[in-house]
């Protein structure tokens, strides 16, 4: 979670101190001014971490911090203050912000987290967001939607050129029409009463554990969240559901559990349609970004029969009340709404995509019934394919 007040006075705090020079001075005082914990070469709260380097640039080629001790310090912003004679710069430097691993890296790979970054490594723009602190807070918001993971494998990819587990989806003429053909059938599902059996199913199981899901609401840890009443919603009654509703509504600690990484969380199969459904939590009164798909995945779902790809966002306000909506991955609102990460790499994969939490909620506020714009669709799907 991005606490505002405890990073602005933290970016104020050090703005006042520009010029002090040395970054020796610089992080003790920090360190006494915020409380904070050392560890090595970051200081740490629950609020933030942060790295003193020297140089007389922004763009600075000093190594920074080993991935793994990054790892450590991810869900929360972590940051990086170059000290200059005259400026204190500061850059966020989570995993989503580092283009590659520069020093000692060859043995890097997705279960063999090894190497360091170097200031040169970070970006110093995402999104067309410039990374300066008056847009960390928007900037946090997209990081936070990924896992360290997520970001993991595209830096394995983009720092020594292996192949991600997931390669690229070939798409030929015949492939390109079979995945237009999704958009016609998408439109069609909407109107089926299949369209209302799948709605219907999906909020009577979020119905069910909706104080479970008012109390996940308030984990901090993003993508444990989404994973918990994504879980909460699919699961039929194991176990291993049990255990996590006694640990939530008796702030236990929660069990360890893994969901698989597919395309959709749900699946349902009916005689004419074949639906994925990926579920996501908006918490309303938070901000964030959630992850969307993989754009491989959803093509190579798009390309086979009778496939349908929906998304059910799911709602959840202050006082634990749940808000549902069931849209086509289509709708227009949601393709505005979906911002394709351009920093991933290409040579082996389309990478991801992110929704814009802040559109995510005026949709479950609306009223307006999801739709499709054929037209739009298809620019949308050229745009994919494209990549």
């Amino acid at each position: 979670m991005y606490n505002r007040t405890v990073i602005n006075r933290l970016v104020a705090y050090i703005e006042r101190l520009n010029g002090i020079g040395d970054k020796n001075r610089l992080a003790e005082a920090v360190k006494n001014e915020f409380d904070l914990i050392q560890d090595r070469k970051v200081y740490y709260c629950e609020d933030f971490a942060i790295r003193f380097s020297k140089s007389e640039s922004r763009r600075m080629s000093n190594t920074v911090l080993s991935l793994s001790a990054l790892q450590k310090y991810d869900d929360v912003p972590f940051i990086v203050c170059i000290v200059s004679s005259r400026v204190n710069y500061l850059l966020l430097a989570n995993s989503t912000f580092l283009k590659k691993i520069s020093h000692s890296s060859l043995e890097l790979r997705i279960d063999n987290i090894k190497g360091s970054f170097n200031g040169g490594d970070i970006m110093l723009e995402y999104n067309s967001l410039d990374n300066n602190p008056s847009n960390f807070e928007r900037l946090y918001a997209y990081h936070a939607g990924l896992s360290f993971n997520d970001n993991l494998e595209r830096l394995v990819d983009s720092t020594n050129g292996i192949v991600g587990r997931i390669p690229k989806f070939a798409v030929d003429s015949y492939v390109r029409n079979r995945i237009y053909d999704s958009v016609p059938r998408a439109e069609s599902f909407l109107e089926s009463p299949e369209y209302e059996d799948l709605r219907d199913d999906l909020d009577n199981r979020a119905y069910k554990v909706q104080a479970e899901i008012a109390i996940a609401a308030f984990i901090d840890n993003v993508n444990l969240r989404g994973r918990i009443i994504e879980y909460l919603i699919t699961d039929n009654g194991s176990n291993l559901k049990m255990q996590i509703i006694d640990a939530l509504n008796h702030n236990r600690p929660l069990p360890e559990f893994k969901t698989e990484d597919k395309l959709g969380d749900y699946s349902k199969r009916y005689p004419d349609y074949y639906t994925e459904t990926d579920i996501k939590t908006k918490v309303l009164f938070l901000d964030g970004n959630p992850k969307a798909y993989n754009i491989d995945k959803l093509l190579e779902f798009l390309s086979t029969r009778d496939s349908v790809y929906m998304i059910y966002l799911l709602g959840v306000d202050e006082d634990g009340r749940i808000i549902s909506r069931l849209c086509s991955a289509f709708d227009p609102r949601l393709i505005e709404a979906t911002n394709i990460q351009h920093h991933w790499a290409g040579r082996n994969t389309r990478g991801v995509t992110q929704f814009v939490g802040s559109a995510l909620r005026d949709i479950l506020l609306s009223s307006q019934p999801t739709g499709i714009n054929r037209d739009m669709a298809y620019e949308f799907l050229d745009t994919l394919m494209d990549r």
